[in-house]
């Protein structure tokens, strides 16, 4: 039975502190314990100041900060002559050599892309999803200059995000259910699926190559996930609707500690693979995040999980193998853990199908759940905002943020946002308990100009010594180092 949303505001405003961040709709919430548990984020040294317009018309940054184009989907080249692939989407940065930087990048396409990840010897996972998605890896210098880009596995399908691990490997996640014998046709090219998808991953930034799926960790929509520090347990978001996606913890089995090599270490139903239920003060489960609003700020709320009965999802994919045991959300997306948890990201729920009964829009939930404390936290939140006269949202002039997505943690413990919701596009600086601030906009319009359009950003992360940002426009697929004197603002 759904519950009251009358009674759960009524029950859940006692005791909560809201503080409002800065000028934009971005609420957020911190109690003076947060910093020791690792729960938040410490405030931002200095506001960011107003953004500037570039004259290049791809990225409008703050003074005293400059960017350099990566890669560009159909300009840069691969290693191997071909042009770069497009839809770049999840990112991580990890040490190269002689000082330099290595990316690992998702591409999230399907068979048959123009500017599909080309199958490399050694490198394929499903030989039928021809031109698909996939991960490159790029070299940089320390200051992100490219220095050549290769593919680090290809014949997957729809790489959305997924996360580093603690080993210093990327985790790709693929985004979709497609299964063996699944047709595609795009672009003039037709094809068959020969694998079954929506896997897990291992990409490697030192050449080696392991195209095989992680199947302990289950077959569903997946976007993205963190590794805990112990290497014994893996939190994973899945993006998917009708009905909406879950949170999933998955725990190794006994004496195993996570390590490189992760397809060959654990066989298919190795482990326990478990939905999240947050469970209210009365014992039930919350049936969907979207009933909570920024009344709930800061409060934790206990959680337990629950074991999926067959992860690979062949004859009921995973989500609709729970009905009111779990707490769906929609848009479960970007995932980024700490040594005391892991933050995850609901980007927005206001559409009729996005919503159960008596629940209320938003335009997105950044959430914090504790590994020893075992409760989730609603930290940042971000109202929905509506025309009354037309139910349209005002988001055009850049003003309003909305449609968190990806999320990574700084070197210095704020948070950056990249937005995929209406209208204008930025990278966000966020602190939960603080001001949010826009740190980039893309202004590339990929619309008219009658009708403009901005692509989403997605992938940012930081190099460890926290002098470049990289970020992705998704589309057409630009990687830019944004450098500049972050520590004056974040530190």
């Amino acid at each position: 039975m759904p519950i009251s949303r009358r009674n759960l505001l009524t029950a859940g405003a006692s005791g909560v502190g809201l503080a409002v961040a800065g000028s934009t709709p971005s609420l957020a919430y911190a109690s003076p314990a947060d910093a020791g548990r690792g729960g938040a984020a410490r405030p931002a040294g200095r506001p960011f100041p107003p953004l500037v317009d570039d004259p290049q018309g791809i990225l409008a940054l703050p003074p005293e900060f400059d960017y350099q184009v990566v890669t560009y989907a159909g300009r840069t080249s691969l290693r191997t002559g071909e042009p770069t692939p497009s839809n770049h989407d999840g990112t991580a940065v990890f040490p190269g050599g002689r000082g330099g930087l290595r990316l690992i990048q998702n591409h999230e396409l399907g068979a048959g892309a123009l500017l599909g990840v080309p199958h490399v010897a050694g490198t394929v996972y499903d030989p039928g999803a021809v031109a698909g998605g996939g991960c490159t890896v790029i070299e940089t210098d320390r200051r992100g200059r490219n220095l050549g880009e290769w593919v680090g596995i290809s014949g997957t399908a729809v790489n959305c995000a997924g996360g580093p691990t603690p080993w210093g490997t990327w985790l790709t996640c693929e985004e979709t259910e497609l299964k063996a014998g699944a047709t595609w046709s795009a672009n003039g090219k037709t094809g068959t699926y020969t694998k079954d998808h929506g896997y897990v991953f291992e990409v490697f930034a030192d050449g080696r190559s392991n195209p095989k799926p992680i199947k302990a960790f289950g077959r569903y929509a997946h976007e993205a996930l963190a590794v805990d520090a112990d290497r014994g347990q893996v939190y994973l978001s899945e993006d998917a609707s009708k009905p909406n996606g879950l949170f999933y913890r998955w725990t190794a089995p006994r004496g195993v500690r996570l390590r490189a090599g992760l397809a060959d270490l654990l066989g298919p139903t190795d482990g326990t693979l478990e939905a999240m239920a947050i469970v209210m003060d009365d014992g039930s489960v919350l049936p969907d995040v979207a009933y909570l609003t920024s009344a709930q700020l800061g409060r934790p709320f206990p959680v337990r999980w629950v074991a999926v009965p067959e992860r690979d999802g062949q004859t009921t994919s995973v989500r609709k193998q729970f009905t009111t045991e779990i707490t769906r959300g929609k848009k479960f997306e970007g995932v980024w853990g700490t040594d005391k948890g892991v933050y995850v990201v609901n980007s927005f729920a206001f559409n009729t199908d996005d919503l159960p009964a008596d629940a209320v829009k938003h335009d997105g939930m950044v959430w914090f759940y504790s590994y020893a404390e075992k409760t989730i936290t609603l930290v940042t939140y971000f109202p929905h905002q509506t025309t009354a006269e037309t139910g349209a949202s005002p988001r055009y002039d850049g003003v309003v943020f909305d449609g968190p997505d990806n999320v990574t943690v700084t070197p210095w413990g704020t948070l950056v946002l990249a937005e995929d919701g209406v209208g204008a596009s930025h990278v966000l600086s966020t602190t939960p308990g603080g001001p949010t601030y826009a740190i980039a906009r893309n202004q590339l319009n990929i619309g008219t100009d009658a009708a403009p359009e901005y692509s989403e950003f997605t992938g940012p992360t930081f190099s460890a010594d926290g002098k470049v940002l990289f970020v992705n426009i998704q589309t057409p697929g630009i990687t830019l180092a944004i450098t500049g004197p972050w520590s004056k603002y974040l530190g």
